[in-house]
């Protein structure tokens, strides 16, 4: 039955209310300098001012995180970034075998590593995991132990474990058993496991005049709406940060995160600066990148919080292990020819005939079960934003590119085809990450056969610091890689000489002539002038990179209907090279290219009309991963992926560059 309040229950329950936000404002107060002395970074000695290109990991889970702690994972941020350095580190075993831990090792450190562990129940997993206090004993915490699994059978229990935060905590912001009746518990739970990950930062950070590995302090806001993704990574450009991280339990839309990091960390009067990084927009219904500015009726209040979003959100994750999130063929009013390259490492069979969205955006996203948007895919996300610009004249998606692993072992950078041990406790084995579908709940859909090893950010800056990566972030100079580390570089301007590629100071004259990608075009000197771009890129020399390909432009623009436009230039290298691969040995085989070089202009460049550019380096075909473990396999032991033509046998590796952005007088 009903009840009706009477003046003085509402008035008590608003009190109430209004003393439990001032205490959750309290607890999430603005930023301040760490309990701990931090070093003061030394000028580095190899400081280049044409820039370096560096490689990391911006995606890394350890055992903080609820999922990866279900998963049996118990490595911790200091392992995490041992492993980056290239020290060995032990993997959780088989569901079955406790007896069968692994041993993984990098055989190339890494440049930089940020561990992103979840701020979504942080404390949960310390208020489960600690004896003595009152939520310890509950039905939750018992399930998230694998004490009790509910009815699940013991060969799920890693996903039971996982089940029990993620679902049993869905009624409210926090579950009362475990957090008490007002959730305090739980967020005064989350400084430990916070100052941890602060202080393995500043343990890992080489500040010296070295400067041979930069790590900095983040971690993941993981919101999903309608069992959409809508995922975040933030990262910190130094030692100062808020007293908590704001979760999705607190901030419950990302334009509610990003006005909590304006006044927690941009509007806090300290040293405190913060980037997001969203990722996975392949799960997330075209929600990720939808025009929507809830709260905001007028174009003026559109346009202040698209320039939030686009002060707060300089990057896009375009790859990690689940999967592409770069484009797909076949999508509502999306003109031009079609792209073959489009249908790597996808989630969802490029065949599967599934609704289109059109204008709008689904739901299921992350069950792999909603209609499909262009809106999913970072290349629509930036002509989108081309859209936004022409509307409110700002553009709120000016996403430079990265790739990651979101690796929940705490080995980031582990992205090897032919060396892949899987991404999380749950794929431990062969058979394991070869299976088909598996369902999580009612939370998502998994398919670890479609999944992938991940891939790396590469950064240019002038040397390897926070400032100086953070900077260069800031700026968008930064490229992807789906794992071998290709080193593409990408300039636009107006003059730039035919003979540049045959020039010693490639690098040099693309600064002083143009912009590097993740840039603006300046003004054309005339207006008969058409964009010119200078490209170069140089293979992974080691056995994880194959011989290069081709380099290619892509471009994306609008029509006067507001139809989305794509163009795919191949502009160095060969298509038809005849390169391959043998399937059932792995050897590569036919010619490449060890270094590319090009200048470009566009032939079909439109000066009354705004366009972003891209550039994508695609190398030789190779084994995929699932093609390496089935090939290990006794035929009689592999699982029915190894046979279904639908799973890719050979892969081609490829490098996106930032784009460089063009806008119309």
């Amino acid at each position: 039955m009903l009840k009706t309040c009477t003046p003085l229950a509402l008035l008590t329950a608003t009190l109430m209310s209004t003393a439990h936000a001032n205490t959750i404002d309290t607890l999430f107060a603005a930023a301040v300098a760490p309990p701990f002395e931090v070093s003061v970074q030394q000028p580095c000695r190899n400081s280049n001012p044409q820039r370096n290109a560096y490689f990391g990991a911006t995606h890394i889970h350890t055992t903080l995180s609820g999922d990866a702690n279900a998963f049996g994972v118990t490595n911790r941020p200091d392992d995490a970034y041992a492993f980056a350095r290239g020290e060995p580190i032990t993997l959780p075993p088989a569901y079955n075998n406790s007896n069968g831990s692994r041993v993984q090792q990098l055989a190339r450190p890494l440049d930089f590593a940020v561990v992103t562990d979840h701020a979504e129940y942080l404390g949960e997993v310390v208020r489960c995991s600690t004896p003595g206090n009152s939520g310890y004993g509950s039905a939750t915490c018992k399930m998230f132990r694998g004490e009790e699994l509910g009815g699940w059978p013991q060969e799920m229990s890693h996903l039971a474990r996982m089940f029990a935060l993620v679902m049993k905590g869905k009624a409210a912001p926090r579950n009362p058993e475990v957090c008490g009746e007002d959730g305090i518990a739980c967020i005064e739970a989350m400084s430990g496991p916070w100052l941890e990950i602060q202080q393995a930062a500043e343990t890992w950070n080489d500040a010296s005049e070295n400067c041979e590995f930069t790590t900095f302090v983040a971690y993941e806001y993981s919101l999903a709406i309608d069992s959409n993704n809508m995922h975040r990574n933030v990262i910190f450009r130094n030692s100062t940060v808020p007293t908590l991280p704001v979760s999705a339990q607190e901030a419950s839309t990302p334009q509610a995160l990003w006005q909590n990091l304006k006044k927690n960390c941009l509007d806090s009067s300290t040293e405190c600066d913060v980037l997001a990084i969203p990722h996975n927009s392949n799960w997330s219904a075209g929600r990720m990148f939808y025009s929507e500015y809830p709260g905001a009726d007028t174009l003026e209040e559109q346009a202040q919080l698209a320039e939030l979003r686009q002060r707060l959100e300089p990057l896009v994750e375009i790859m990690q292990v689940k999967g592409d999130s770069e484009c797909r063929n076949g999508l509502y009013q999306v003109l031009g020819s079609a792209d073959e390259l489009c249908d790597f490492e996808k989630l969802r069979e490029p065949s599967e005939p599934a609704k289109d969205c059109e204008l709008s955006t689904g739901v299921g996203g992350m069950q792999l079960s909603s209609c499909i948007s262009r809106l999913s895919f970072v290349r629509y996300g930036l002509i989108e934003g081309l859209k936004e610009q022409q509307r409110l004249g700002i553009n709120p998606l000016k996403l430079g590119i990265i790739a990651a692993g979101d690796n929940h072992n705490a080995t980031g950078g582990a992205v090897s085809e032919a060396h892949f041990e899987g991404a999380s406790g749950q794929d431990t084995l062969p058979q394991d990450r070869l299976q088909g579908e598996i369902k999580v709940g009612e939370v998502a859909t998994s398919s670890p056969v479609r999944s992938n090893p991940g891939g790396l950010a590469g950064i240019w800056a002038e040397e390897n610091s926070r400032e100086a990566l953070f900077t260069a972030m800031k700026r968008r100079e930064t490229f992807g890689t789906s794992g071998p580390r290709i080193v593409p570089r990408f300039f636009g301007g107006w003059h730039f000489p035919e003979d540049l590629c045959e020039q010693a100071d490639f690098a040099a004259q693309g600064y002083q002539q143009g912009v590097p990608m993740g840039s603006d075009l300046p003004a054309a000197p005339n207006k008969n002038s058409a964009p010119v771009f200078a490209l170069s890129a140089l293979r992974d020399a080691t056995e994880e990179g194959a011989p290069l390909q081709r380099i290619q432009v892509i471009k994306g623009w609008l029509d006067d209907e507001g139809r989305m436009h794509q163009d795919i230039y191949d502009v160095a290298g060969n298509a038809d090279n005849g390169a391959s691969v043998d399937i059932n040995t792995c050897e590569r085989k036919g010619e490449g290219y060890p270094q590319l070089c090009s200048v470009w202009q566009d032939p079909n460049f439109d000066a009354k009309r705004d366009a972003v550019y891209y550039a994508r380096v695609v190398e030789n075909p190779s084994c995929r991963w699932s093609t390496y473990q089935c090939n290990e396999l006794a035929i009689s032991d592999r699982p029915p992926s190894c046979n279904d033509p639908e799973v890719p046998k050979t892969i081609q590796e490829r490098a996106w560059t930032s784009p460089i952005w063009y806008t119309a007088p």
